[in-house]
């Protein structure tokens, strides 16, 4: 992508350039704030083939959705520029220094975290050359794109058994394959049961394909089960090695999807003048979602800017006044 000049300061700087930081810069742009969105260029959602659930943009391609809203805040002032944020400190005067991984430097005088969360997926040979493709994690994103082929679920944790009985939706012909995890319990098994999802148990081998697409699940004891895509829930960790400074941590999530990083409904941490918004803060985000919490977030982040501002323009007519008299 095209990148802008980094200035030396902005009223914002959004770290991450994904769709919640993207839609953050835009809301701010627009109310007229100095802002610079900071993006590695590492989308979570590349090797998908299209964004789905997104009203107005369904099936657009994830780096054509990212290249409009690009478009869309620079047209407002914001600048976008390439480069990993390594280190956030706040300064004594109250503002914000961020550092690049090149040794390029800006100072915020807030900051708007949209960074993001990896995948770790399972330590399967195939798993990384499928992953977007056909084998996906979530029924709502790829569902449809998948349905009424042999699907199977690879278990992965807690929520496994949920997600088979999600993707339970969109084909008749499921396997749960247990992989390195316990058995359903009593209950799980007979809701599978009644649901007609088999399971199979057994460590799995590898993901075979034929010409480019997933054909088969072969298990450790060399049975090979036919199908034409698989889910699997990954571990999820929000992108944020960069907050140590800041005074803040991720915690684990009380799902167990992975960690996170804690904020209001407003997208407000508990470090004064640091928002976060996306799937930083919310593993299980779509797209929509994401960028709905992060404009969310950029209005509260913006109103703060404003009580700020109207303070500080109270004290000074305060002390105009007292001058006069």
């Amino acid at each position: 992508m095209n990148e802008d000049t980094l200035s030396p300061s902005y009223d914002v700087v959004v770290i991450g350039g994904g769709a919640a930081g993207l839609s953050g810069a835009l809301m701010l742009a627009r109310a007229r704030r100095a802002t610079a969105v900071i993006d590695a260029g590492h989308p979570r959602n590349a090797p998908a083939g299209g964004v789905h659930g997104l009203l107005g943009r369904e099936g657009v391609p994830p780096l054509e959705l990212a290249a409009r809203g690009r478009a869309e805040a620079r047209s407002y002032g914001a600048h976008i520029i390439t480069g990993e944020v390594v280190t956030t400190t706040r300064n004594p005067t109250g503002d914000f220094t961020v550092t690049l991984a090149d040794g390029r430097t800006t100072t915020a005088r807030r900051l708007l975290i949209t960074t993001g969360l990896e995948d770790v997926l399972p330590d399967i040979p195939g798993a990384a050359a499928r992953w977007g493709k056909d084998l996906v994690h979530c029924p709502y994103c790829h569902g449809y794109e998948v349905r009424d082929q042999p699907l199977g679920v690879i278990a992965t944790g807690p929520m496994s058994v949920h997600q088979a009985l999600l993707f339970r939706q969109w084909t008749a012909d499921l396997v749960l394959f247990t992989h390195d995890q316990p058995l359903p319990s009593e209950e799980d098994a007979e809701k599978l049961a009644a649901r007609g999802v088999q399971v199979i148990t057994g460590p799995i081998a590898s993901l075979d394909t034929t010409d480019g697409r997933l054909t088969a699940i072969t298990l450790a004891d060399g049975r090979s089960i036919p199908r034409a895509a698989a889910a699997a829930a990954t571990g999820m960790r929000a992108r944020a090695g960069f907050i140590a400074g800041l005074d803040l941590a991720l915690a684990p999530h009380p799902s167990g999807m992975g960690h996170y990083l804690p904020a209001e409904p407003t997208g407000k941490t508990t470090a004064p003048g640091v928002w976060a918004a996306g799937n930083v803060t919310d593993l299980s985000a779509q797209v929509g979602a994401a960028a709905a919490g992060a404009a969310l977030a950029a209005a509260h982040l913006n109103g703060d800017l404003v009580t700020e501002e109207t303070q500080a323009a109270v004290d000074a007519h305060r002390a105009r006044a007292t001058t006069a008299v």
